[in-house]
């Protein structure tokens, strides 16, 4: 076993071993393991002792923030209070100042009492209780021996902990499924208990003793939960259901949120009430012993228990999964299945499958679950930034602010004076009729999620603000405050002689190496710039539109019909940020012949992909010029691409084209999830022998079906990709309407036959009118 040992973080303590039903499906006393049989019915006070330091230990060595605790049974209230005021005050006792203790019992309900929930009350211990529905559902299986119901004695502890002095330690149902249960009866009485939390479970079966299947059908589970899911839909979702939640959450590519699905490492052990330490405990209906480490909690850490080939094996992710389901482009969300639910003891040559390396028995029913659950949500969970220019740059403009917040933040007011001033001052532009626009347009600009990203990168590794980054914002303030021609003086810095306001243009104030502070402000509209204590008449004025002088270098604006008009930035301190150097300050005819290139070859765009070149219209503000290329997109925020000095037009065109995918897609990238796990996976390129990523491949895909539009020769391989696409591991829901939306850009385009070797590709200010309500992160 490969890879770091993961520290457990969660605790099933088993406080009794024994319990006052006799649930026909429990998998403690009905299925293959019997060791409860040789447990004590009760903990001891030595093993709740040497658990509590163990955990102590554990939370140290790892430096954990915090571990849960679940007590458990059998049934945990059969304990008593006081034994489980014992266990409460020992681990908190030993947990103190190390770790936060969240301390959880999962109890069947029947002996809840006021006794029971002022103890839980005291000691913060929140409740979570089985129950599979209504009586009929319940009374299947949840029978006292005598088969009287326990369905009368549940509701009563469960409308116990929804009184007010309680209802804070509510922390949800546990519903066992049975598919000859109605499952809209069973969701209606679970939802009408108002539960803060379901969770539904599958009856724990393997290979060798599979599900009840009444009516034979391979999918009868998923059915029933869809059915399930089709009546909490349409009752508006009442309470949140995990297993929905985490299925929901791995389509749009984020974690799993249960054990039972997904391939986050497990981080939990199981203590017995004699303190021996076990495995997750549902392995113990796939045979006697299947959960047994060895080990307890008097003789072995922790870490001896997590180094255990059986936890370590469900640790690994993918590489933990059997060859069936790495393959499966399902895994993200299933995972394989509960690891119990894998087991077979043996089989035919054909197929030996001995032990856990084989899909889930529930297969079929994750894979129908998880393919239902996304063509009932693909539609209403996808990012408006795949639909539409504006709500992509909504998005980015909001990142921007987002990320600006989350600095200020996490700088705690340590950023010094200049930063602390220049936020204030924000907020003061903010809050003048036309300074939020003019802050949104100069947050807007590229090259300001450049010096973000790189004073976030510093904050995290506890490195203090970097002066460049506080001169900027600094400058950022002042230039919206320029543009909005608001009376508002500002403190910059600047550094080797020149101040740059970004969008504007750069002041000279010196030469090389010359420092200092300056206030700008707004004067006649345009700006003056003055050093403290300077002499009266020493100030530096600039008009509105001066042109390029000795105290003055402006920001060129390109108006050359058709192309649309755009700054060619080439004096931002931040803009080199590309694979081809940077050019230096253009001379004017150098700017003009790059300036006729640029619209001689947006004259073609706009002819030959019309809808392509109206969208770069919208969402570019900035070309920055390069020392070599033809076009390139950079590291940045989005608005800006790279042009060096091409050679045609129609080179330039095509460059154009695909920096603009490629931007584009990084953008999007950079807002919705398109793929998750990214280099899990290799998968070999239509157009080539080469093993990829799936990033790299969507990127070339991306790229050559927007080549495609003005040249199908780039098309050649295209469909077969989003093919692979589509049917890769890797996808996100958001990720598979991307593909549907370029299939509907290149329907009805032909393309070779053949691979198109020789269409080889390189590896891979306007701003949206968003009214002022709509902004979601401002300055206070």
């Amino acid at each position: 076993m490969t890879g770091p040992l993961v520290p457990f973080r969660e605790f099933v303590l088993k406080v009794h071993s024994r319990c006052d039903l006799a649930c026909d499906h429990c998998y403690v006393y009905e299925h293959a393991d019997q060791s409860w049989l040789t447990r004590p019915k009760v903990i001891s006070d030595e093993a709740v002792s040497r658990t509590a330091r163990r955990l102590a230990e554990h939370a140290t060595t790892h430096a954990l923030p915090s571990v849960t605790v679940i007590l458990h049974g059998g049934e945990p209230l059969l304990a008593g209070p006081a034994r489980l005021r014992r266990v409460c005050e020992e681990l908190g006792s030993a947990l103190n100042g190390i770790a936060e203790l969240d301390l959880r019992i999962h109890t069947n309900g029947v002996q809840l009492s006021p006794r029971y929930l002022d103890l839980f009350d005291e000691f913060h211990v929140r409740v979570g209780i089985s129950l599979d529905g209504d009586r009929a559902a319940n009374d299947r299986h949840r029978r006292y021996a005598d088969g009287r119901s326990s369905h009368p004695l549940v509701l009563r502890a469960i409308d116990l902990l929804h009184q007010e002095r309680y209802r804070h330690l509510d922390l949800g149902l546990l519903c066992t499924v049975d598919v000859r249960n109605d499952p809209v009866a069973v969701h209606d009485a679970l939802a009408g208990l108002e539960p803060p939390l379901v969770d539904f479970l599958l009856p724990h079966a393997t290979w060798d003793d599979p599900p009840h299947r009444p009516d034979g059908s391979p999918t009868a589970y998923a059915d029933w939960l869809l059915t399930v899911f089709d009546r909490w839909t349409e009752r508006g979702r009442p309470m949140p259901v995990r297993m929905f939640s985490s299925v929901l959450s791995t389509l749009s590519g984020g974690p799993s949120l249960t054990e039972s699905l997904g391939l986050a490492p497990t981080d939990l052990v199981v203590i017995e009430t004699d303190g021996t330490l076990e495995q997750v405990d549902s392995l113990k209906s796939a045979y006697e012993g299947a959960a047994a480490t060895g080990f307890d909690v008097f003789r072995n850490t922790l870490d001896e228990v997590a180094a255990h080939p059986g936890v370590r094996v469900r640790q690994l992710g993918l590489a933990g999964v059997g060859d069936t389901c790495r393959r499966c482009p399902l895994v993200r969300s299933c995972g394989g299945g509960l690891y119990t639910h894998r087991y077979r003891s043996g089989g035919p040559p054909s197929h030996p499958g001995g032990g856990f390396d084989n899909p889930s028995v529930y297969c079929a029913d994750l894979a129908a679950l998880i393919r239902g659950i996304e063509d009932r949500t693909a539609a209403a969970t996808e990012s408006p930034a795949l639909r539409s220019p504006d709500a992509l740059l909504a998005a980015h403009q909001d990142l921007t602010r987002t990320l600006l917040a989350v600095l200020h933040d996490t700088l705690d007011g340590h950023g010094g004076e200049l930063w602390d001033s220049s936020w204030r001052l924000a907020a003061a532009v903010e809050a003048e009729t036309g300074g939020a626009d003019a802050l949104d347009a100069v947050l807007a600009h590229p090259y300001t999620r450049t010096w973000l990203l790189d004073a976030l990168a510093d904050a995290d590794a506890g490195r203090p603000l970097g002066e460049p980054a506080a001169e900027r914002f600094a400058a950022t303030v002042a230039a919206a405050a320029v543009r909005a021609r608001l009376d508002l003086p500002v403190p910059v810095a600047y550094r080797d002689g020149s101040l740059h306001l970004p969008t504007l243009g750069t002041v000279v104030l010196g030469g090389p190496g010359d420092r200092g502070r300056a206030v700008v402000r707004p004067a006649d509209g345009g700006l003056l710039v003055r050093e403290p204590g300077a002499a009266p008449g020493t100030e530096v004025r600039v008009a509105r539109d001066e042109p390029e002088g000795p105290h003055w270098r402006p920001v060129r604006v390109l108006r050359r019909a058709p192309a649309p008009v755009l700054l060619l930035d080439d004096l931002d301190p931040f803009r080199d940020r590309f694979d081809a150097p940077a050019a230096d300050r253009l001379g004017a005819e150098e700017a003009d012949a790059r300036a006729r290139r640029f619209a001689e070859a947006w004259s073609l765009l706009a002819d030959a992909v019309p809808g392509q070149a109206a969208e770069a219209a919208r969402t570019l503000t900035t070309l920055t010029p390069l020392s070599a290329g033809a076009a390139a997109p950079g590291r940045h925020g989005p608005g800006a691409l790279g042009v060096g000095p091409a050679a045609d037009a129609r080179g330039l065109a095509l460059g154009l084209l695909g920096a603009f995918r490629r931007a584009k897609l990084r953008a999007l990238g950079e807002v919705t999830d398109l793929y998750a796990l990214d280099g899990t996976w290799e998968h070999r390129t239509p157009w080539g022998s080469e093993r990829v990523t799936f990033s790299r491949l969507l990127a070339e895909t991306y790229e050559r079906a927007g080549l495609g539009l003005y040249d199908p020769g780039f098309l050649a391989g295209v469909p077969e990709a989003l093919d692979m696409i589509e049917n890769a591991a890797e996808v996100t829901v958001d990720g598979k309407q991307l593909v549907a939306a370029v299939r509907k850009e290149i329907s009805g385009i032909r393309s070779p036959a053949a691979t198109p070797r020789d269409k080889s590709l390189s590896p891979a200010g306007h701003t949206p009118g968003i009214p002022a309500s709509g902004r979601k992160v401002m300055f206070e």
